[in-house]
């Protein structure tokens, strides 16, 4: 980890090669529901997400809780910008009802929900930076509450409050749009 904070390409080769299970799951948890082949494969999105990793340089982690947390970051922005290129050459699209339940794997995971969850977290993030972090943990990379506990320093019982929150926060941004 202190040689990928470096900016040492082998040291994040050798860490992402270590987790690569784990970022594997991650990446599978957000898009096994999709409805129909979109955007990305387990597979893809992984490997764009280790490229994007590669082009920042330094990884700034102190431990694998740490990692996961910033790898469903980047997951994140994989994801809403290959929603965004998808429904840029679609040109239009309608609406979607969006279901935020407390179950992240039952949540659908079109192009359009994606972006506008996109941008109901970037008005969230005006308000709470942590209950950003924990929406993209749970709901961009699937992770269990006691994951995102272990990266954010939180107990699970906080991580439950916090997704309750965001999610009525959430629901109501998205209302609006």
């Amino acid at each position: 980890m202190a040689a990928a904070r470096r900016g040492e390409s082998e040291a994040l080769g050798t860490l992402f090669a270590e987790l690569y299970p784990e970022l594997r799951r991650l990446a599978h948890a957000r898009l096994k529901h999709h409805r129909a082949p979109t955007l990305l494969d387990t597979t893809s999105l992984v490997h764009e997400s280790y490229l994007r990793f590669l082009r920042a340089g330094q990884v700034q982690v102190s431990d694998r809780a740490h990692f996961l947390a910033y790898a469903a970051r980047v997951m994140r922005s994989v994801v809403v910008d290959f929603a965004r290129e998808s429904a840029a050459q679609r040109r239009g699209g309608q609406d979607v009802h969006i279901a935020l339940d407390t179950d992240a794997a039952r949540v659908p995971a079109g192009e359009v929900e994606i972006l506008r969850v996109h941008e109901a977290l970037e008005e969230l993030a005006t308000i709470s930076e942590r209950l950003v972090r924990v929406v993209e943990m749970r709901y961009f990379a699937g992770m269990s509450e006691a994951e995102i506990g272990e990266a954010l320093g939180l107990t699970e019982r906080t991580v439950r409050r916090d997704w309750e929150k965001a999610r009525m926060m959430l629901a109501a941004a998205l209302k609006r749009h």
